[in-house]
């Protein structure tokens, strides 16, 4: 809400504006954030004053209000600038919820004002001029860093999305800087890695802890003395890197940030200057001054001094001394296209489906064989050790259940459950990883690999629940082996039976080594519509196994 006030006094025979002009400067911790009233100087003679009201991110807004009264002097016009939260001016301009329109909005990306159109603001154009940039970074604590080798090292996206640091994740729904994450996390994939399913794993490591926005991740640092689970990395820009640093350095705490760069370039926040189409004719002609002087030297080194980049990425300010930031000119990279930002929204949505899912675990006696090049592990304890881990990439919301399978597990029957049906964070709190680490091949055990799968597949059809991701997933390293079941033809008739295409539930196979049949691995998934993933080289089980979980939005029809 503008608190700019105007007052008006007439004296010897002409009118004159008096001007008032408030601005209180409130320094929180040594950082800067303020609050704002202008208004500015009245050329005397003028019968009124245009004013133009600009509603503008805390970035960018106490250098605009100053610029502004700066250009405004002795003019006839003023710059009513409110420092306002550039989600809640978009709810306000998308809703049309009654309160005033700004002439001119200064958000923090140019995603907000396409996003903000398309939601039906048809006054907001979708482009505006960008006056500074700041890069989307991975903000990582101190302590996390030097796991990854700093300083000596610079760590990596890559690096950082494949350790086991705890990670947070802005929604990108509500946040461009989740939108260039998303993006860059894409990119930062392994040498040789599958381009999508190594895509698609990225956005799951990031998925477990999403929070609107990036001051909700602040609040999750561990110096923040949250009592909910701590994070020591969270996607940021550079300029509240900055800022967090300082805020940090006054308080004397040891919470500093390390400014993780992504690897190719990703959409920076542009912080654009944009005239609504609703602005009057000497709204507009104001603004173009403001924005010219905005973009001249003096106002780029004001900017700078906030911690800002210039439009094209360029630092203005060095920091020779500050190792957790770097002065290296950062290139930028095109905002994505409704298309691109669509697809990669769309995943993500997917990918944080919750999952209901059955786990069949190969435990016959070929699964001892110990795998070339793995330091003497075998197969069962490479697969055991790769289920373990991969809980974490589930959803902590999702339910699994696991099953071991070989022959006459028990009794007759080839399969046994282990761990039953239940939450993923509810395993994780009782030690299920150990317990699947501590799985043992049976020396003797064939595969019994057709009634298991027939078995697990009709649990899962009877307990089938909607608004989850319902999945088979079976991990073997052979091929049918039980004379005494049922034959393949039958195993795929009664698949073809259990078929709902309202109630979609894929298989998802997994193979390892050189034993497995990838044909029959095929045939039963195809069946489900589901998906078959071989790794012929054992020890990469972990990656395909990776790669199929962070498949697994892609496994059902719907996402065709």
């Amino acid at each position: 809400m503008p608190v700019g006030q105007h007052e008006s006094a007439t004296g010897a025979g002409r009118r004159r504006r008096k001007a008032v002009l408030v601005t209180a400067l409130v320094l929180v911790l040594g950082a800067a954030s303020w609050v704002t009233v202008d208004v500015v100087t009245r050329d005397k003679g003028c019968p009124a004053t245009d004013v133009v009201h600009i509603d503008a991110t805390a970035e960018v807004a106490a250098v605009v209000d100053r610029v502004g009264r700066q250009v405004a002097g002795g003019q006839c016009f003023s710059f009513e600038v409110d420092q306002r939260d550039s989600a809640a001016v978009a709810q306000s301009l998308s809703t049309s919820d009654g309160s005033r329109r700004p002439d001119v909005w200064i958000p923090d990306s140019t995603v907000r004002l396409r996003e903000t159109h398309t939601a039906g603001a048809a006054d907001v154009p979708e482009s505006g001029s960008s006056i500074a940039t700041s890069p989307v970074v991975f903000a990582v604590t101190e302590a996390a860093a030097k796991t990854l080798g700093w300083p000596g090292k610079q760590p990596s996206w890559a690096g950082l999305l494949g350790s086991s640091i705890s990670m947070g994740m802005v929604d990108p729904g509500q946040d461009p800087v989740g939108v260039s994450a998303l993006l860059g996390a894409q990119k930062a994939l392994p040498a040789g890695a599958d381009p999508v399913a190594g895509s698609a794993a990225a956005l799951r490591r990031l998925s477990p802890i999403t929070l609107p926005g990036v001051d909700d991740l602040y609040a999750r640092l561990p110096s923040a003395g949250s009592s909910k689970q701590p994070i020591s990395a969270l996607p940021a820009s550079e300029v509240s890197v900055l800022n967090h640093n300082s805020r940090s350095a006054v308080a004397a705490t040891t919470d500093q940030l390390i400014a993780v760069y992504p690897p190719q370039p990703v959409p920076s926040l542009d912080f654009p200057f944009t005239v609504l189409d609703n602005a009057g004719q000497a709204q507009r002609d104001a603004s173009a001054k403001l924005l010219r002087a905005l973009l001249a030297p003096d106002a780029q080194s004001q900017l700078a001094g906030a911690g800002l980049r210039t439009p094209d990425g360029r630092t203005l300010l060095e920091r020779p001394r500050d190792t957790h930031v770097s002065g290296r000119d950062q290139p930028l990279a095109p905002m994505p296209s409704d298309d691109e930002l669509t697809a990669v929204l769309g995943q993500w949505a997917k990918i944080n489906l919750s999952s209901r899912v059955r786990v069949l675990i190969d435990v016959s006696g070929s699964m001892n064989a110990v795998v070339p090049g793995s330091g003497g592990q075998t197969r069962m304890q490479l697969t055991a050790d790769a289920a373990a881990r991969a809980l974490t990439l589930f959803k902590p919301t999702s339910e699994l259940a696991s099953w071991i399978f070989s022959t006459n597990l028990d009794g007759d029957r080839d399969y046994r459950e282990i761990i039953p049906m239940s939450p993923i964070s509810a395993q994780l709190a009782a030690g299920a990883p150990d317990k699947l680490r501590a799985l043992r091949a049976t020396p003797d055990g064939q595969t019994g690999l057709y009634d298991s799968v027939l078995a697990a597949y009709r649990t899962a059809r009877s307990e089938w629940q909607a608004g989850r991701l319902n999945l088979v997933i079976v991990l073997t390293d052979g091929r049918n082996e039980d004379p005494h079941g049922i034959t393949r033809e039958q195993l795929l008739a009664e698949l073809a039976k259990l078929q709902d295409p309202k109630r979609p539930l894929p298989i998802i196979g997994i193979g390892l080594g050189t034993d497995v049949d990838p044909g029959e691995l095929r045939a039963i998934t195809a069946a489900t519509g589901g998906h078959t993933f071989v790794a012929p080289d054992a020890t990469r089980i972990s990656d395909v196994f990776y790669g199929a979980l962070a498949g697994l939005s892609c496994a059902t029809p719907s996402c065709s």
